[in-house]
């Protein structure tokens, strides 16, 4: 299934993309007033849904909603650091012996379609197209082999960075956690329908220009062991995000440099996910988070 958050009648409900429509849960299924509740409710949850999708009822036009991000405000969003290797080399970086994990501030997520903004502080603004994935169940010291049964899907997320705010400090988080820069969606595809997430192809264009062109069974790191390593530390919980990390192609490393300028479109593909579109412009002036529009 493709699940969905989406905007309608003025209000943010979840669903499924059947075609061209969304079949609606919130409503009309128990445990759907948000993608995080209808995650924590597990497979009852996604039986309801296969349930409604099967009655032919409840659909609406995709093309009169709007896509949100699919966990439109994360409990967790993480990130892992140098996970690809051709990443590592265009860096002039160690390889690193463990996974490294930083903080994305949930405030910095959009969805499919909404703006990144070069903020007024800086013009180095940089692209990342990732792998992301959600966790379906709450869940502490997985073991490597049984953490596939802890994803509940998959999704792309841009993991935008604002390179010289990066490294002001170790942590990378403010770089990273800017309004806007956490692009994720445009759905999340669950994990029954994703074969091997080892082996998915990942691109990401700056307008027509082919910035990443890689697979993601070159990461250093796979999924199940990103759950096992980062799971002994904390908590998971249903809406938890993990972006995988990126490959070789970012900006920064261009001749000249490539970063994000205003009237640009980032578009990133992932095989067996789809696109995840956002265009560029300048940080309105009087720009306030108020929610996914």
């Amino acid at each position: 299934m493709k699940l969905v958050s989406v905007r309608h009648g003025g209000q943010t409900k979840i669903g499924a993309v059947v075609g061209d429509s969304v079949v609606i849960a919130s409503g009309n299924i128990e445990h759907a007033g948000s993608m995080i509740d209808f995650l924590t409710s597990g497979g009852e949850g996604l039986a309801a849904m296969r349930t409604l999708i099967a009655s032919g009822l409840c659909r609406v036009a995709l093309a009169e909603l709007v896509l949100l991000a699919p966990i439109p405000r994360p409990g967790k969003f993480l990130g892992v650091g140098l996970n690809y290797a051709d990443h590592i080399n265009e860096t002039g970086r160690d390889k690193p012996e463990y996974p490294t994990f930083f903080t994305k501030q949930s405030t910095c997520v959009i969805g499919m379609g909404d703006a990144i903004h070069v903020p007024a502080v800086s013009e180095k603004v940089d692209y990342e197209g990732e792998l992301g994935f959600v966790i379906g169940k709450r869940c502490k010291q997985v073991s490597v082999e049984s953490a596939h049964e802890m994803i509940a899907g998959f999704t792309i997320c841009n993991d935008v960075t604002v390179r010289d705010w990066q490294q002001r400090t170790p942590t990378w988080t403010l770089g990273k956690s800017f309004d806007t820069h956490g692009p994720m969606g445009p759905w999340l595809v669950t994990a029954d329908e994703i074969a091997d997430p080892h082996n998915l192809s990942l691109k990401t264009w700056v307008d027509d220009g082919l910035r990443q062109n890689a697979n993601t069974g070159e990461m250093l790191f796979n999924c199940y062991e990103l759950v096992a390593y980062l799971s002994q530390v904390v908590t998971l919980e249903p809406g938890d995000v993990i972006s995988t990390g990126t490959p070789a192609g970012v900006g920064v490393r261009m001749t000249p440099r490539g970063y994000l300028k205003p009237g640009q479109t980032v578009r990133i593909e992932i095989e067996g996910i789809g696109a995840l579109i956002n265009p560029v412009i300048d940080e309105p002036a009087d720009f306030l988070v108020t929610g996914n529009r």
